[in-house]
């Protein structure tokens, strides 16, 4: 017996919100009938814009967390009642399975929930030809779906998981940054991997040592570590200072859980921010166009290196769509890059003499690598090399158990009324952290502008309880001081009735 389900339906029943990342929960919300359901409205989308039909195949992968492996077998087992096929390829970064699926020109899912704690988890979807964007989601929120009798009272599979053979997409993913920067890339160089839970981890270690270096395990962990590459934690910051001090280390690699995000501290042991990452690793690409969300560093517009430069809202679909519009101008040589260093490159690019193919998709491997490989190249350290870039610094933070709707008031009330009218509201709130507020910014949630050059940009988070806060100056020490100055007057702030 099937029972009939709309997707609007099952987002309002379950709480696991589809969104841009894809469709996130809890895990106790996240039950096997909930991913078959998401599972099945995406191809069903796919199946009305002609990239799925009977036979076609689905490459399913997943992070490290303890839920992944459930997840995986109930999106298989929806995969297979849509008649598909799945080319189960285990345990691997997204941007793998995604370059799997693109080179395959078949769909692929990722169970992941990236950089949020492991009592979630999510689903990531990618079309054959590059991630779901803003139309996808709003199409496959609109699915209604046939539930057949596989669930149980809980909502779980019935008969459990099915074995699948194992497909390789590490190798190819190794391959495509080994045979473009060549065995000797990296050769003198001692390089931390601070692997902690990143589904990733194998692949940096096998990366570093495939390019000449000399690769440092650290900090491995079989307990998941929910490790944001926009807000590091304390404890990774004082590691990495550490490591970086005892063991002479050149550099520090690691990545976010699903091995999309890149962290890489210089030689001092400072993490580097994501969105210096991008600058830099479309310097050493030879990269003229950017597209980059709004909350990224201003150094890429005044560092002059850019022919255009494109700014969206935050989101790894906005910045796909912006790469298109660039393209679409006649720009030869696009890519773009978020704040938390995810690096997606829209164009071919030569690397000494060898052509590294397109992956539209957010990838932490590009930017570690192409910045590792220039500063010894120029022969100058980390620290050097970010230090040719203009001095604007950011940085970001967040309240956590924020309540979305309790952001999203506090926004509107920021924003209520004329500019004139926000500005002195902001000044009133702000001036004594940041002065006068001259120029205000909606592209996503509001970013404002002070006299003395200062920014402060509040925002939502899009998939979890929190407000972000970016905040931007001209020293580190200074951006860190304000965000945590921002952060502790609007954990007590209350809005006026």
């Amino acid at each position: 017996m099937t029972q009939s389900v709309s997707i609007a339906d099952l987002m309002a029943q379950s709480g696991v919100a589809f969104g841009t990342s894809g469709a996130r929960g809890l895990v106790s919300a996240m039950t096997d009938r909930v991913c078959f359901a998401y599972t099945t409205a995406f191809l069903q989308h796919l199946t009305a814009i002609g990239q799925f039909a009977p036979g076609t195949a689905v490459a399913i992968a997943g992070d490290l967390r303890e839920s992944s492996p459930r997840i995986m077998a109930a999106c298989a087992t929806a995969v297979r009642h849509m008649a598909g096929t799945v080319d189960h390829c285990g345990f691997v970064p997204s941007p793998a399975v995604a370059a799997y699926g693109f080179a395959k020109g078949i769909p692929s899912l990722m169970v992941t929930g990236s950089h949020i704690p492991d009592d979630r988890n999510g689903i990531k979807f990618n079309r054959v030809d590059g991630e779901v964007l803003k139309p996808d989601e709003m199409a496959i929120r609109a699915q209604d779906v046939a539930l057949p009798d596989l669930f149980d009272e809980a909502g779980m599979l019935k008969d459990g998981a099915r074995a699948e053979p194992l497909m390789n997409a590490a190798t190819p993913y190794i391959a495509r940054y080994a045979d473009a920067f060549g065995a000797q890339a990296l050769s003198g160089m001692q390089l931390g991997v601070y692997e902690h839970s990143a589904v990733g981890r194998d692949i940096l270690v096998a990366l570093v040592e495939a390019l000449g270096g000399t690769a440092v395990s650290l900090g491995r962990s079989e307990k998941f570590i929910p490790v944001d590459t926009e807000a590091v934690r304390p404890e990774d910051q004082a590691l990495a200072r550490q490591w970086a001090t005892e063991l002479g280390l050149d550099a520090i690699l690691s990545t976010d859980g699903d091995s999309d995000r890149p962290l890489l501290a210089d030689e001092s042991g400072v993490w580097m921010r994501g969105d210096v990452l991008g600058i830099l690793c479309a310097r050493a690409l030879g990269i003229a166009a950017i597209a980059t969300p709004i909350s990224c560093n201003s150094a890429v517009e005044l560092s002059g290196l850019f022919s255009d430069v494109a700014r969206t809202r935050i989101g790894s679909p906005f910045v796909i769509e912006a790469m298109q519009a660039l393209l679409a101008k006649g720009q030869e040589s696009v890519c773009g890059y978020e704040a938390n260093g995810g690096f997606l490159l829209a164009t071919p690019v030569e690397v000494d003499g060898r052509t590294l193919v397109a992956l539209p998709t957010r990838d932490a491997v590009l930017p570690i690598l192409s910045v590792l490989v220039d500063a010894r190249r120029r022969g100058v350290t980390l620290s050097e090399l970010q230090a040719q870039l203009p001095e604007r610094y950011t940085f970001s933070e967040r309240l956590q158990n924020y309540p979305t709707v309790q952001s999203q008031t506090l926004i509107a009330h920021l924003e209520r009324g004329d500019e004139a009218a926000i500005l002195a509201r902001l000044t009133a709130l702000f001036g004594a952290l940041a002065g006068e507020a001259v120029a205000i910014d909606r592209t996503d949630g509001l970013r404002i502008r002070f006299a003395d050059g200062d920014i402060i940009h509040l925002r939502p988070s899009g998939n979890a309880p929190e407000l972000r806060c970016y905040t931007e100056s001209d020293s580190m020490e200074r951006a860190a001081m304000l965000n945590g100055q921002v952060l502790g007057l609007l954990r007590d702030y209350s809005v006026p009735a």
